[in-house]
């Protein structure tokens, strides 16, 4: 049946490529790597290989601008260009939607929410949640933040202790999966998931691995079906999403379920409590007293305040342990930087002690200068989304920073380019360019923040120049959580604990999975996998 299906998409698609092919501006100039095959084009060494394996060959090789080839010969375009992508997620950004076989898989993980929608959905959808996401309201979630890495550090301490080794290997993403899940249901919800003290806790396991088990080493008949289903209209795409067999999309549908059931209950129970005046500080609460003042118009549906909700916990919970899982890696693989972070951490405990406080405010975070600078780092080194795909939504020219050389000789500073081209924009070779972050860009080294000339590049991210939270109209809407969040757990973990690496650290992948997962060669159907040895750290 997989086969049948592959014949006939290929003869559709085939059919499209022609008829486009027949009204578009070839690209055939732009300099860009050798396909793989005529099937399948440039997509394995995307989808395949470690997370910028190939970004960082093609940004020394080619530039920031890359021809690639899609199914069939089809031209793609790969972008790392900072004036390209400027241009592409601020000053062009709704026409530059995205494309519609990754918005099914958005939908997939989503439903029709903030990441699936475009255009003027998008927009509704976006100004009815921005009250849910300022600073104020994420500066008040400090304090669960800072709770839940407690809990985090109480099952470790007990773990720890009873050992006779006086430390243990924990398995990073499994803990820190749990805790940043129960972050987000109290921060998000003010609701007790229970993730971390109950591993068979039924949110939990339809989380655990998620999209590691849906999209980690993907074969190249589903490469194949994924990118010739760009030629197939959306509604029917969700509609094989749906019924085909598989166990990526069962899982998917699985958490589809479970995450349905808590959200439908907690919509339920924030609805009920706007009606007498009850509504608390979490994300749900302001989101729904917010979109109750809103006219009719413009106002979130159930469905659609149900798929923020899903759209939240995916989000909060699966970057932010990926972003904490690969800081904590590099913790203990320079614990020369470590030391200085604990230190740091140390001196502003005892400052907080002194004017008569036991825990830190989101003001006692900002004013760490090396925490900022880890963190900042960590960012830029580990980006947990490290492409986003968009199409031109019309003929256009993008401006370059750096003019390209074509095949044939030409230099230009400007590229045009036809309508109905796909874009990939690799955030994680924008992060490595050495022309914006110095020619140490290829080095974790927190000091390249502290001198503030980290980046000299146009004002792209939403924090600090970086695109690890994307920018312009679709940006990560809530970066400012996931930036105190990662800063409490890390000031907790860090504060008590000391981070080593271990032998199976180096069969490490950073495994392509929507995000960056870390996995272990040989081992990837495990899951995420990332083996540190933890000990209480001595204090003086």
């Amino acid at each position: 049946m997989e086969y049948t299906t592959v014949i006939l998409l290929s003869v559709l698609a085939i059919a499209c490529i022609i008829y486009k092919h027949s009204t578009r501006k070839s690209l055939a100039d732009i300099p860009g790597p050798e396909p793989e095959s005529f099937l399948l084009g440039n997509l394995p060494q995307l989808f395949k290989e470690q997370v910028g394996e190939s970004d960082f060959d093609w940004l020394k090789r080619f530039g920031g601008v890359v021809r690639l080839k899609a199914p069939f010969g089809v031209d793609m375009l790969w972008i790392s260009d900072s004036k390209a992508l400027q241009y592409i997620y601020q000053t062009s950004g709704y026409n530059f939607p995205k494309q519609p076989e990754r918005r099914v898989i958005s939908r997939l993980m989503g439903d029709h929410g903030l990441t699936w929608a475009d255009g003027d959905t998008h927009r509704r959808q976006r100004k009815a949640m921005l009250p849910a996401f300022g600073t104020p309201e994420a500066k008040a979630l400090v304090p669960i933040f800072h709770g839940c890495a407690e809990q985090l550090t109480l099952r470790w301490k007990e773990m720890i202790t009873a050992s006779p080794e006086g430390s243990s290997v924990f398995n990073i993403p499994r803990w820190v999966s749990g805790a940043t899940l129960d972050a987000i249901g109290e921060a998000a919800f003010d609701y007790k998931f229970g993730a971390l003290d109950n591993a068979d806790n039924e949110l939990a396991r339809a989380y655990m691995n998620l999209l590691a088990d849906i999209f980690a080493a993907p074969s190249r008949v589903k490469i194949f079906l994924q990118s010739v289903a760009h030629y197939i209209p959306m509604q029917i795409q969700e509609f094989f999403y749906d019924i085909l067999p598989g166990k990526g999309l069962y899982k998917a549908r699985t958490n589809r379920m479970v995450a349905h059931k808590i959200a439908h209950q907690l919509l339920e129970a924030k609805t009920q409590a706007l009606s007498v005046d009850k509504t608390g500080r979490d994300v749900m609460s302001i989101l729904v007293k917010a979109n109750s003042s809103e006219n009719e118009g413009t106002r979130l549906s159930e469905d659609e305040m149900i798929a923020q909700m899903r759209t939240i916990m995916l989000a909060g919970q699966e970057t932010t342990s990926n972003s904490l899982s690969w800081t904590l890696l590099e913790l203990a693989k320079q614990p020369e930087i470590q030391s200085r972070l604990r230190e740091e951490i140390w001196a502003k405990e005892a400052e907080i002690r002194e004017r008569g406080d036991s825990e830190f405010t989101a003001s006692d975070l900002e004013s760490m200068s090396y925490l900022q600078a880890v963190l900042r780092e960590s960012l830029r080194f580990y980006p947990a989304v490290y492409h986003t795909f968009r199409q031109s939504g019309k003929d256009d020219v993008l401006p370059l920073a750096k003019p390209v050389t074509t095949r044939s000789g030409k230099v230009i500073q400007e590229l045009p380019v036809p309508k109905g081209l796909r874009v990939i924009l690799s955030i994680v070779a924008y992060n490595r360019d050495k022309d914006i972050w110095g020619e140490d860009a290829d080095r974790f080294d927190p000091e390249r923040w502290l001198d503030r000339k980290a980046s000299r590049g146009p004002n792209l991210g939403v924090f600090s120049n970086l695109l690890t939270f994307a920018g312009g109209i679709r940006a990560c809407i809530g970066w400012r959580f996931a930036i105190y969040e990662l800063q409490a757990f890390l000031v907790e973990l860090v504060s008590h604990f000391e981070f080593a690496v271990t032998e199976d650290v180096k069969r490490l992948r950073r495994e392509a999975s929507l995000v960056m997962v870390p996995t272990l060669d040989g081992e990837r159907e495990k899951g995420a996998q990332l083996p540190l040895r933890i000990s209480l750290v001595a204090r003086e």
